[in-house]
């Protein structure tokens, strides 16, 4: 695909806001990507000009995103660039979105710790029925003809 794959490095400029679609979870947030430059003159380092974009995360990246960022905090963003320009009322605007990819914290302004998050959406049901190719376990406890016990379900690490 000619897509514009692009990776930002910024802060968190708005909370990220949540929202349970019927397609599937959607998270959106602003991103403030500030360019910085060594001035000779003043010899130390300048802030240039700040782009704004909006990111778009969906699914297990929108829950993860709402549940892990918060303003200021310094993050990369990598996805498809969208460039879109309107006309509105008269008023001609353009706007910059990410529809992302993969989203964290820049390790190189502090720590984070990572956490597995719970189980990830469900995926669809599949339209037949899949055969239970498992054959029963024979508890030697259990009376004659008495179901197995299932065992545990596994832990889930955190």
């Amino acid at each position: 695909m000619n897509e514009t794959m692009v990776c930002a490095v910024g802060r968190v400029a708005t909370q990220p806001v949540y929202r349970e679609m019927a397609s599937g979870p959607s998270a959106r947030f602003r991103l403030a990507v500030t360019a910085r430059y060594w001035d000779r003159e003043k010899n130390m380092w300048t802030d240039g000009h700040t782009n704004f974009f909006t990111v778009w995360a969906n699914r297990q990246l929108a829950t993860n995103t709402a549940a892990s960022l918060t303003v200021g905090e310094p993050v990369i963003v990598q996805g498809r660039l969208k460039v879109r320009t309107d006309v509105r009322e008269g008023q001609s605007w353009t706007s910059a979105d990410i529809d992302a990819v993969a989203i964290g914290h820049d390790l190189a302004w502090g720590t984070s710790a990572f956490r597995r998050g719970g189980k990830p959406e469900t995926a669809p049901a599949p339209t037949q029925s899949e055969p239970n190719w498992e054959t029963p376990q024979e508890d030697s406890s259990a009376p004659t003809g008495a179901p197995a016990q299932q065992p545990p379900e596994p832990a889930v690490l955190t």
